[in-house]
């Protein structure tokens, strides 16, 4: 019923698929916020004082970088208040209040994940269609790996045949078992996969799950009854419900966020692909409109292109200052 996947040479695999970054990891997130980083380097760099026009282009700036209009209003009042206390008057020392506004917002959601307070720790990765769900978790085991946990994959995502083999492809590149099912429900594939991690005394379980809109009601109950399942085979669990988040369709993040964390009770997000278009901005958006940490943010498409969100990198990189 169940098929059960695991290689023994990852090294040998991952050589092949991934080239070793020239790039820090502070570099190629400054290149993914480029857009926005670069804007900001041109307005901080003119020189002048301080003026209602400046603060008007940088209002401007920031709702257009996805960071909204309530978050872009808090941080625009808190950078006022920052300038009177601390006289400020040249542009040019603007941009390091900016970032002391944007510490202050973000700070609170770089909350590390800790995986180690059970076993097995049961994460359940959920997201809309196209987020990155799977590809996150192939990257999240690595890092989990690193840590000196093992690892065990879940295919909960019975929908897409594709979403299996690419699992499975992960699985491979990480030396780390699969359990999946060709077809049928997707809480059934789960449990057994928090069952062969009791047995095996594996350390972390990551459960895929099929991509919803959450617009779409009935789906959004079959995954609450996922986490019910997932209750049943070990109580407490889920320990980590994990939201991956296409960083870029901005604003439309925040509302994924508040429709996922009312159905699941979201403890953790994952932000994907800021190495395109990616403004960056919804970050602080949900902050201040429904903060839940984030856990790790995404640059790229290699094993070890994820890692957990630090605030100072992220705000140096969205400033585009010197990595």
């Amino acid at each position: 019923m169940f098929s059960f996947l695991k290689k023994s040479t990852p090294d040998k695999i991952s050589a092949n698929v991934v080239e070793k970054p020239v790039l820090s990891w502070v570099e190629r997130l400054k290149s993914g916020l480029a857009r926005t980083g670069n804007q900001l380097t041109d307005l901080f760099s003119r020189g002048g004082k301080i003026d209602d026009d400046l603060y008007e282009e940088l209002e401007t700036i920031l709702i257009t970088a996805d960071v909204g209009m309530d978050a872009t209003h808090a941080l625009l009042a808190d950078l006022r208040r920052h300038v009177r206390e601390h006289k400020l008057s040249e542009v040019g020392e603007l941009k390091a209040g900016l970032a002391h506004c944007l510490l202050k917002l973000l700070k609170p959601l770089a909350i590390p994940l800790q995986a180690d307070t059970h076993q097995p720790f049961v994460i359940m990765i959920v997201g809309v269609n196209g987020a990155g769900k799977t590809t996150s978790i192939g990257k999240l085991a690595k890092y989990l790996q690193s840590q000196g946990l093992s690892v065990l994959l879940a295919a909960g995502d019975t929908f897409r045949a594709a979403a299996r083999e690419q699992l499975m492809t992960w699985g491979e590149r990480n030396n780390v078992t699969v359990i999946a099912q060709q077809s049928g429900d997707a809480a059934a594939v789960i449990y057994d996969a928090v069952q062969a991690a009791q047995a095996r005394k594996i350390d972390v379980v990551l459960a895929d799950t099929a991509g919803r809109l959450t617009t779409q009601a009935h789906l959004m109950e079959e995954i609450k009854k996922v986490k019910r399942v997932i209750a049943k085979a070990l109580p407490a669990a889920p320990h980590e419900v994990l939201l991956v988040l296409d960083a870029n369709t901005g604003q439309n993040a925040l509302s994924q966020v508040k429709a996922f964390d009312q159905a699941l009770g979201v403890t953790g997000l994952i932000l994907t692909k800021l190495d395109g278009t990616a403004k960056g901005g919804v970050i602080a958006a949900i902050a201040k409109a429904h903060p839940i940490p984030v856990r790790f943010i995404g640059v790229g498409e290699g094993l070890d292109d994820l890692r957990p969100f630090v605030a100072e990198e992220f705000i140096a990189a969205l400033l585009g200052q010197p990595a």
